[in-house]
């Protein structure tokens, strides 16, 4: 890939959409194996500059505003307070919170604004998404109100407050000078924040709450500073070792290839070539891959964080933090989708901090807890929610549910029957950023945004979901060729301005918003979703939704089965199994196409 110009497949931009559908996957699929996106590595750039800008940003905080520390002449004092971690956690979140770290930028599909996040919670009638409506009191509705707005803004004045006050002395942390950030005003935040997530569980999640929110309520109550590091570490090591337990399984390996061909500092299409069992005729994940992906990833996140949490060795405790150091630099290097970049720079200074910074060996480890009590009250939030996220997905975000990376997420694919239907996203909802494909459009022409648009959903192909939603849209489209088929994470972060590869963010609740504001017609916007896989069975269970009519049709895949397809499925549609369908209704695409019933199952009571 060029630094200004991108690398575009081997297709004529003008006879591209004369091509089948499918087809057009495998090219784009087939390209992304070398190539990646494609973009220009302008577009990498700004996020090193963001980088920059939050590393030097958030120590010039701390050093201007925590009288305590000594100033920036005498910076070896910082070490071994607990407030620089404080501070740091506070600024994360407050970038996290106004949309300036995951979910931005070019790698999100934000082209212009860069941004979603504080332009879409600042601004009344966007969407809202609260978790509970009927359940919850004062909780219902689908659209953001003034009191949203001055909650959120609410929010952002108690963490600038967190941000810039000094520290507080406190019997909790003797004889420190920089002292602790004010217990109340931390129990504030956690307070509001949960207040916001009932209203609306995007700000909640957009503020990275799975990671902090515990942590800070912990320093909120706790009266031994010891206790509130080991609060610290344990929620590191859950995230940690929730992430490494979600790797099992078949979906980490095909994250593996896709992403590291979108590395920009890989540049060797030899390797690129050498992740996938046959390029380009098998794009299924090779034993490097593999290797890659259960050594590299699963290992480490297991091995490496319960090192550091046991350890009263110094050798041992400070090659695991270098090992989990260069863990974190691995992934900001590979500039995932979303650009979680912020988060993963905040773990690996934390790792240093906490774990080096109050070591075991003095008096930081397990053992030194004030209460066992105390401690199996520490872990219970860390592990309640990972543990019932794997279990029951539909309950969890697979944030909470410490999923990251693990490719096993609930994913959706949206059709729109023409650009007419799509622009009915712009016509009729509030929001901040047009289509995607509009902004991209301005800048290089309809058919070239159109390309990159569709190299998305190729992307998502290269994924176990992937294959079983591309099925279910050959079954229930007339012809593919005659929607406008679109990776559901883009769908979701031009409607409610954030995404993280969470399709319970766009599920039905979502869809009924859109659809009232919109008012498709049956056909004429589709949607297939799929739950993540319960770590205790083999299948995923999907839905799929027409905006007009409700969720219309219900199933299974066997994960084993759809991993062994290639992402343009030549053999039509990946195995899987109807158990529900609405009455009277029957899947255009079987109706045109009824080879495309080939592989699928129906149950007794569903008619074939």
């Amino acid at each position: 890939m060029g630094f200004k110009t991108a690398d575009m497949p081997p297709v004529d931009p003008a006879q591209y959409e004369s091509m089948p559908f499918m087809e057009r996957m495998r090219v784009l699929a087939t390209h992304w194996a070398e190539y990646g996106f494609g973009s220009p590595k302008t577009s990498h750039m700004f996020y090193v500059y963001k980088l920059v800008a939050f590393i030097l940003g958030g120590v010039a905080v701390v050093g201007l505003t925590t009288p305590g520390l000594g100033g920036f002449g005498n910076v070896a004092s910082w070490w071994g307070e607990l407030i620089v971690y404080q501070k740091l956690m506070v600024w994360t979140i407050l970038f996290e919170i106004l949309g300036l770290a995951s979910s931005s930028g070019p790698l999100a599909f934000k082209f212009k604004p860069l941004i979603g996040g504080c332009l879409y919670f600042t601004r009344r009638k966007t969407l809202r998404l609260p978790p509970w409506p009927s359940k919850v009191p004062f909780t219902r509705g689908d659209h953001r109100t003034t009191f949203d707005v001055g909650l959120y803004y609410i929010i952002l004045a108690t963490l600038l407050f967190l941000l810039i006050g000094p520290g507080v002395q406190t019997a909790a942390l003797p004889g420190s000078e920089a002292g602790l950030l004010p217990q109340w005003a931390l129990l504030t935040y956690v307070a509001l924040i949960i207040v916001m997530g009932l209203r609306d569980r995007v700000v909640f999640l957009a503020a990275r709450s799975e990671q902090y929110v515990a942590v800070m309520f912990f320093f909120g109550i706790l009266s031994n500073h010891v206790d509130m590091i080991l609060a610290a570490k344990i929620a590191m090591v859950t995230i940690w070792v929730g992430a490494g337990i979600s790797k099992f399984g078949q979906h980490f390996e095909n994250v593996v290839p896709p992403m590291m061909s979108n590395t920009p500092w890989v540049t060797s299409l030899r390797f690129k070539r050498a992740l996938y069992k046959n390029y380009p005729n098998d794009l299924r994940p090779s034993k490097l891959s593999w290797v890659m992906a259960h050594v590299g990833g699963t290992v480490v996140e297991l091995v490496l964080p319960l090192v550091l949490l046991f350890s009263t060795n110094s050798t041992i405790t400070w090659l695991a933090i270098a090992g989990m150091v260069v863990f974190h630099i691995f992934i900001i290097s590979t500039f995932p989708l979303a650009v979680p970049l912020e988060w993963n720079v905040f773990f690996i200074f934390a790792a240093v901090w906490i774990f080096g910074g109050f070591p075991a060996w003095d008096g930081y480890g397990i053992g030194d807890v004030s209460s066992p009590w105390l401690l199996a009250a520490i872990v219970l939030p860390f592990v309640v929610f990972p543990i019932l996220g794997n279990l029951r997905p539909d309950l969890v975000s697979f944030l909470p549910s410490m999923r990251q990376y693990a490719g096993n997420w609930a994913s959706a694919t949206w059709a729109f029957r023409g650009d007419a239907a799509e622009d009915k996203l712009n016509e009729h909802l509030v929001k901040y950023n047009a289509n995607q494909v509009d902004q991209l459009s301005g800048a290089f022409g309809k058919d070239i945004a159109e390309i990159f648009m569709q190299k998305a959903m190729a992307w998502r192909t290269m994924h176990s979901q992937g294959r079983g939603l591309m099925s279910l849209m050959m079954r229930h489209l007339d012809r593919l060729e005659n929607y406008r088929i679109r990776e559901g994470e883009f769908v979701c972060t031009l409607l409610v301005g954030w995404e993280f590869g969470d399709a319970h963010l766009h599920n039905e609740q979502t869809i009924e918003a859109v659809q009232k504001r919109c008012n498709f017609a049956p056909g004429e916007c589709i949607v297939a979703w799929v739950e993540s896989q319960p770590i205790h069975r083999k299948t995923q269970e999907y839905k799929v939704i027409d905006a007009a009519l409700g969720v219309v049709e219900r199933g299974y895949w066997n994960v084993e089965e759809v991993v062994a397809e290639q992402p343009w499925l030549p053999n039509g549609p990946a195995p899987h199994t109807v158990t529900w369908r609405k009455p009277g209704y029957t899947p255009a695409g079987d109706q045109v196409h009824p080879e495309t019933r080939k592989n699928v199952t129906t149950r007794n009571h569903v008619a074939a």
